[in-house]
């Protein structure tokens, strides 16, 4: 099999292949020279021994034994014990082996279909091995959108938003179902797809409470793909809207079309950080551009509660799985949580233990038989990025449902020097992570036990997400 490495800076198949015979005609005279040392080695020895300097042993082992000045010298510049240790049998393999390569290398010099086949073989393989797509995705532009006459001449198709784990924006040009397959990427990890229409928009839920309307048109469109889409070529979603300090982007509802009711929309949900949930049917904005979706409480006189998740609702009857920072799981219907106006502060979601709180909240079908929970577990005193922590994945039908405003069962045990889940979710399956880059991260195949210890990663998980379903 050939050594398919190349030198530095070697331009040209034809030049390549010439180097590499050059080295392995250089390689086998040196062990040529080996192997006859080796088979009279004491004499050898006693040449060096009783040389009066380096030239001399030189030019007696050329004399005695019929070897080149390169030879000796390599025999020379050896310490002893390493000549000494050298196998005959391994050298003899080696010298098979590289007049194999060398016969090869001739023979594809000779002829330039062999060489046209090699390097093509050469690239193939280059490809296979350190090849990643294209770090910036072409996106297809909408056209200046700042305009009403622009607006129009782009047709009010459906299409599907969607929004990375790193906080990219980017829009499908049709709503076809979005692709799983394939090889990941970075800006892979869809934590958000919301339905839309071009010439529509789409809400941004934030941290702090606040709705903000985000205009579809405005947003790159993915080129059509076979395979998963990435969103690298995307817009930061910071680019539509100002935040506050530690305000984050917490995920994409879709918007009511002003005049078009729909007596069946079940609205979306909200969990904070102290456990209250929320369930919302938002009505037209008309021409606000935001809104405060939840009446946030104070947690101490200088901090208030926060949104931690935002979830979709398809039917209203998907089960909410609220994991809290202590590794405590609860699952109930979405049905127990009535809708409120926008001004209403929630209801109790969860029972939290003291020091704890909802880290994760999730919507996910009481059926699914593909659905599932994964947690990554740490230490609570490690600084945000630094650690690895270990994940578990494990099969939601484990965990049984209960009411609301209960205490939950156990989905984590926390192995010595983790105290803390730093990351759950929950929902259709596969899962798949991300680190704060937006790199993929391989986790731990299932079932896990439901309150097992996890197994350590190998890059530290910033996000998790499943499947988008629309």
């Amino acid at each position: 099999m050939l050594d398919l490495n190349s030198p530095p800076r070697v331009a040209g198949p034809r030049r390549r292949t010439a180097y590499r015979l050059r080295r392995r005609e250089e390689r086998l005279h040196l062990v040529d020279g080996l192997l006859v040392a080796i088979l009279d080695i004491d004499e050898v020895i006693a040449i060096v021994r009783s040389s009066d300097d380096a030239a001399a042993a030189r030019a007696r082992l050329t004399q005695v034994f019929d070897l080149s000045e390169t030879q000796a010298a390599y025999i020379l510049d050896m310490q002893l014990r390493r000549l000494t240790k050298f196998s005959r049998i391994e050298l003899e393999r080696e010298q098979e082996e590289l007049n194999r390569q060398i016969a090869e290398l001739r023979a594809v010099l000779a002829d330039e279909g062999r060489l046209r086949k090699l390097v093509g073989d050469e690239l193939a393989q280059v490809a296979a091995e350190h090849g990643t797509p294209r770090r910036t995705v072409l996106l297809t532009s909408s056209g200046p959108a700042t305009g009403a006459v622009a607006a129009l001449e782009v047709a009010d198709d459906p299409c599907t938003v969607l929004m990375s784990s790193t906080g990219l924006l980017a829009r499908t040009d049709a709503a076809e179902p979005l692709g799983t397959e394939g090889r990941r990427t970075r800006h892979d990890l869809v934590v958000c797809a919301a339905p839309a229409t071009a010439r529509g928009h789409v809400g941004v839920v934030t941290s702090a409470g606040r709705l903000v309307r985000l205009p579809v048109l405005d947003l790159p469109v993915l080129p059509p793909t076979n395979g998963r889409p990435t969103l690298s070529g995307g817009v930061a979603v910071k680019e539509f809207l100002t935040l506050a300090k530690g305000e984050r982007a917490l995920g994409l509802v879709p918007l009511p079309v002003p005049g078009v009711e729909d007596p069946d929309d079940p609205g979306f949900a909200l969990a904070t950080a102290t456990g209250v949930v929320k369930r919302l049917v938002l009505e037209p904005l008309g021409n606000r551009e935001e809104v405060d979706v939840i009446a946030l409480k104070d947690v101490t006189a200088r901090r208030k509660d926060e949104v931690v998740a935002v979830a979709q609702l398809r039917t209203g009857s998907e089960d909410l799985v609220l994991i809290t920072s202590d590794a405590q799981l609860l699952r109930f219907s979405a049905s127990l949580v009535r809708p409120q106006g926008r001004g209403a502060a929630g209801v109790a979601g969860v029972r939290l233990s003291p020091g704890a709180q909802v880290v994760s909240m999730t919507a996910v079908d009481a059926d699914d038989p593909d659905a599932v929970v994964v947690t990554v577990a740490g230490d609570s005193g490690a600084l945000p990025g630094t650690q690895l922590g270990s994940a578990k994945v494990t099969p939601l039908s484990e965990y049984p449902a209960k009411g609301r405003a209960t205490g939950g069962v156990r989905c984590h045990r926390f192995a010595r020097g983790e105290d803390v889940l730093l990351l759950a979710w929950a929902g259709h399956g596969p899962a798949e992570a991300a680190t704060p880059t937006g790199t993929a991260v391989a986790l731990p195949e299932g079932p896990g036990r439901r309150d097992g210890t996890g197994t350590a990663l190998d890059k530290p998980a910033a996000a998790i997400a499943g499947p988008p379903l629309l």
